[in-house]
């Protein structure tokens, strides 16, 4: 079955897309991770290289570790080439009172600009659109419930008009992350709605003014899963784009639940794609029409450049901040918590992106943990203290060592991995198995856990799983880190 292959597998949510000649650009949620906004281009829609990421100073992305900066930081950004110059626009919840943040760029691989807030806006989810005349709008989603619109200066972020209410969409839940687009003498406005779990979906209104009123598409939303048995569910959230040669597509999130009822996903929610084709002034979505590769997700990362890779992120603080590479390569980092607590505190990350996969980190110096993590409650490792390696696991109150090994020396890489569940009938299985262990002529397994723990419907939140390693205590030094997808899939 097409359209059920991500083109962002992993923890990619809220995407929003823009052209730029012949080059696409695709821009995506990052909440409380730092740096924040990952950036991608495409020739082709269909695959997709990371350039950087728009918000990548401190002066920029005001974000915290710890429990209290969960599920705040960066929500649904907004990514336009206008005149030239590219523009990106979103909210960070953790500063939601100064109003929407606005970018721009020459370059989109950066740098970026100092942002401007649109005083006195409050929501998220904001979009801008210029029209013909060179007037810059902004629309948003309002804590009154619906979509709002003003004009705005965005060089600025001088509203230049009155904020109002323009449409409160179709009647579903938390209509939200809107678009706004122009064609053929209407106004568009596309909306997520539904909320983002099982309900979800995309709906778009039309009018003849850009204020209003909008009517609703006769047929309801135009694109959802909900109340379906297809493998790819909470789809909405969606962004348009037109081709250069006229035709249109779609972005949009998804999430690939597995394990029984209610089912799981691990991985948060991911960008997939679809056609567009306009009939009647109003979009139809064609979710088959593209034939998507398996992306290329392994990577082994030897920490020779004097930068990180634009992939690498930190709950709350920059990764650059603790991180100092090595002129013979490797990385050392700075000290991070202490062993015994739980909350990170300079931890160095990565999404995963697949079904099962391994991960492997050579560290020959300091004490080191490498964990699997939702969030501070919710999250496994294995921990390594001298000669001795453990597997722990926090699960919300619970914080348990697993198992222990000694004897283990600092040339044995410290491992994880991820494993199909067995499906038995009858028997309540979750998403996968999490592996703890170390490699030493093969993997050498310590503990496992039910990977349900370590999901979104367990632990809550609009983010997914990533990989991550910290210096315990003392300062550590990585000469190498593998991520190796072992099998395609959610």
């Amino acid at each position: 079955m097409m359209g059920t292959t991500p083109i962002l597998p992993g923890f990619h949510p809220d995407p929003s897309i823009c052209r730029a000649g012949g080059d696409y650009y695709l821009i995506n949620s990052s909440f409380e991770y730092f740096p924040g906004v990952p950036i991608f281009t495409s020739t082709d829609l269909l695959t997709w290289r990371q350039i950087g990421n728009v918000l990548d100073r401190e002066s920029q992305l005001n974000v915290s570790p710890g429990l209290s900066g969960a599920g705040k930081g960066i929500y649904a950004p907004t990514i336009r080439f206008h005149d030239g110059r590219f523009w990106m626009t979103t909210t960070n919840i953790t500063d939601v009172a100064e109003g929407h943040l606005v970018v721009h760029a020459q370059d989109p691989a950066g740098p970026w600009s100092e942002p401007v807030y649109t005083s006195g806006v409050i929501g998220w989810d904001p979009d801008l659109f210029w029209d013909e005349e060179g007037h810059c709008h902004l629309t948003w989603a309002d804590p009154r419930g619906g979509i709002a619109h003003a004009l705005i200066d965005p060089l600025s972020g001088r509203l230049l008009s009155k904020t109002e209410l323009i449409w409160q969409g179709t009647g579903l839940s938390s209509p939200e992350g809107p678009h706004l687009f122009r064609k053929n003498g209407w106004w568009y406005l596309l909306v997520a709605e539904g909320g983002t779990g099982r309900g979800h979906a995309v709906t778009i209104g039309r009018a003849r003014s850009v204020t209003g009123p909008y009517e609703a598409h006769p047929e309801g939303p135009i694109l959802t899963h909900r109340s379906t048995s297809h493998p790819v569910q909470n789809t909405g959230h969606a962004d348009m784009v037109e081709l250069k040669d006229g035709t249109w597509a779609m972005v949009y999130l998804g999430v690939r639940p597995r394990g029984e009822f209610p089912r799981f996903h691990v991985n948060g929610r991911e960008t997939f794609l679809a056609a567009v084709d306009w009939t009647g002034d109003w979009p139809a979505v064609v979710p088959d029409q593209y034939q998507e590769p398996q992306p290329a997700t392994s990577f082994i990362d030897d920490f020779t450049g004097t930068e990180l890779h634009p992939r690498w992120i930190s709950p709350g603080v920059p990764p650059a901040s603790f991180c100092r590479s090595d002129t013979n390569g490797g990385v050392t980092l700075d000290a991070g918590r202490s062993p015994e607590e739980k909350e990170a505190k300079r931890l160095l990350a990565v999404r995963t992106r697949d079904a099962q996969w391994q991960v492997n980190v050579k560290a020959p110096a300091g004490n080191l943990a490498l964990i699997l993590r939702i969030d501070d409650s919710h999250w496994t490792g294995i921990e390594r203290h001298g000669d001795v390696v453990s597997a722990r696991a926090v699960i919300g109150p619970m914080d348990q060592i697993l198992a222990s090994a000694t004897g283990i020396p600092l040339t044995a890489p410290l491992a994880l991995r991820t494993m199909e569940s067995p499906q038995q009938h009858g028997v309540r299985t979750g998403p996968d198995r999490v592996e703890l262990g170390y490699e030493q002529d093969g993997f050498k397994l310590l503990a496992t856990l039910d990977g349900r723990y370590l999901s979104t419907e367990v632990a809550g939140g609009f983010t997914g799983r990533v990989i991550g390693v910290e210096a315990l205590g003392r300062e550590a030094r990585i000469s190498r880190f593998e991520y190796l997808a072992t099998a395609t899939g959610a």
